[in-house]
């Protein structure tokens, strides 16, 4: 059985850092404890059977959102075997493990938050493409608008000359027809006058 005294130092106090490390060591199957020093470093002392601590030293090594280890020494030593489990050693006037709870709970909220704001925004990247594509769309809808509007003028303007031919065109036929009704008005005139000499017509 072996042991080791690790001294940490970094962005490590007041952000879950002491509760990672218990998860970490119960994981390796580590037993000891880990707490705070008064000039902020976090002091660990853990003991092992199979003496291999490698991984474990690799895995306090946090470096996250609130986490951030600058440095980890350590010095191995003789175990006694005293610990029967590893766990926080608590000074005065520190507050116990629901608060490293509440930092670890924060961190994922955080983590999740900017996982979720960037999935956000490749979606709105995705949005802004097929907005840009619409607006593309609505341009050439803009410009056949723009030919369909041209082309109704155009036919517009056909009826308006259309128009004014059937206007002439009534006002031709109403002056030819003013004229052979008056020809023929004169004519029958001519045949009453005449059958009126004759006796025909009273």
């Amino acid at each position: 059985m072996n042991k080791i005294r690790a001294t940490v130092s970094g962005r490590i106090q007041n952000v879950g850092y002491r509760a990672k490390v218990i998860g970490i060591a119960k994981n390796f199957g580590l037993t000891g404890f880990v707490l705070n020093l008064d000039d902020g470093r976090v002091r660990i002392v853990a003991e092992s059977k199979n003496g291999d601590f490698g991984k474990f030293l690799d895995a306090i090594r946090i470096k996250n959102t609130l986490i951030d280890v600058a440095d980890v020494e350590v010095e191995h030593a003789d175990a006694t075997g005293d610990f029967a489990d590893f766990y926080k050693l608590v000074g005065e006037g520190e507050t116990d493990e629901r608060l490293d709870k509440a930092s670890d709970y924060l961190k994922i909220m955080i983590e999740v938050m900017r996982a979720g704001f960037g999935s956000l925004e490749s979606k709105m990247d995705v949005m802004i493409g097929k907005q840009d594509v619409m607006i593309g769309k609505q341009d050439v809808m803009i410009e056949k608008q723009d030919v369909t509007t041209a082309e109704i003028r155009g036919l517009r303007g056909a009826q308006d000359v259309m128009i004014d031919e059937t206007r002439g065109l009534r006002e031709d036929m109403k002056g030819y027809m003013d004229m052979k009704f008056g020809k023929i008005e004169g004519e029958l005139d001519l045949i009453k006058g005449a059958l009126k000499e004759r006796g025909i017509l009273c």
